[in-house]
């Protein structure tokens, strides 16, 4: 079968990363997935005009609104995966949220990554509750073998002889919804007590009004580094030398690089914000705060207590193993879209 798959595809966000996953998958199911973002289009005619030229079966969007807003009308059978921001901050929209159910109305099937996305979508749309399915991300890490820690260090101006080095990671496009100056202030004056502690926000730049801002605030910030994207492999390597990954969104559908980290074995703080306590337990799996201050001070503990450091590891580590098998993700997808196979409308 052949599909088209529409997703915000900047390279290296989350989106983009499960987008690629997700046709993997079909691909290895034997069907041809055609991966497009949505701003390739312009029009619905646009759309029609490429569904009809390259022989389109069916179809699938990552994000409710942004991809799947473009997919009704064109006679051919689709599936749905939210998103995230989708189900966060489009539903409290009126008019976005009225052309979400419309969408969902129509698509044969429906992802969301957690129990909480699926709940909120049948809170918002009761007539989709039967065609709502929940799986979560499939993780599978690829750190670079060449991969030189030091260069990177000597790269984002971090002193290498520091005592004690704790380099703290943020992943994360800059764009406001990821909130990457949340820690700053009180990250910079951590870091003026502890010269030895640093944070790394590393990420495309998203929205180019906000990146200034970001890159402004850093500037003049000591602690605090910024790096642009790099590739998969490396950015994992990255996390794997790091003393711990960061993520301080104030909207999640659920984070891979929160996942990618528990799979590379590196502790975990967290916002405390649904998408994120959905994957950390605190205490248990990572750590979850709720304020910068109190990140300070759960960064400190963790800094000083290896044992705690060495269980959220593990138990990390295991949760990824069993709630996040890549081959049950990829299982999952080669089933539903046998839903949209010999189904398409006339």
């Amino acid at each position: 079968m052949r599909l088209l798959f529409l997703a915000v595809l900047r390279r290296h966000t989350g989106n983009s990363i499960t987008a690629q996953r997700v046709r993997d998958h079909l691909e290895a199911a034997g069907h041809v997935c055609i991966l497009k973002d949505p701003s390739d289009f312009e029009s619905p005619s646009e759309i029609s005009n490429f569904i009809k030229a390259e022989s389109l079966e069916a179809a699938m969007a990552l994000h409710l609104y942004r991809g799947g807003r473009l997919l009704p009308g064109h006679g051919i059978p689709f599936g749905i995966i939210f998103g995230g921001t989708d189900l966060n901050e489009d539903i409290k929209q009126g008019e976005k949220n009225k052309v979400m159910g419309e969408v969902l109305e129509e698509a044969r099937f429906a992802v969301a990554f957690t129990e909480s996305m699926k709940e909120a979508a049948q809170r918002q749309w009761p007539h989709a509750k039967d065609k709502i399915y929940v799986q979560s991300q499939g993780i599978a890490t690829v750190p670079s073998t060449t991969f030189n820690w030091n260069t990177f260090l000597q790269r984002s101006e971090i002193n290498q002889s520091a005592d004690n080095l704790h380099v703290f990671l943020l992943i994360c496009g800059l764009r406001q919804v990821k909130d990457p100056l949340y820690l700053v202030d009180a990250f910079s004056a951590w870091h003026q007590e502890e010269p030895n502690v640093y944070m790394v926000i590393v990420g495309p730049e998203v929205d180019p009004v906000f990146t200034r801002e970001v890159k402004a605030k850093v500037k003049r910030t000591p602690g605090v580094r910024l790096i642009g994207e790099m590739t998969r492999e490396d950015l994992h390597a990255v996390v794997k030398n790091c003393f711990a990954v960061v993520n301080s969104s104030v909207s999640e559908g659920m984070s891979a690089a929160i996942l990618e980290a528990m799979d590379l074995e590196v502790p975990v703080l967290a916002r405390n914000i649904p998408g994120n306590a959905a994957v950390v337990k605190h205490e248990v799996t990572g750590l979850l705060f709720s304020d910068p201050q109190e990140f300070v001070r759960l960064a400190k503990r963790l800094g000083g207590d290896p044992a705690l450091e060495k269980q959220l590891v593990a138990n990390g580590r295991e949760y990824v193993r069993m709630y996040h098998s890549w081959q049950v993700e990829r299982n999952t997808y080669g089933h539903l879209v046998r839903m949209l196979e010999g189904s398409s409308e006339d």
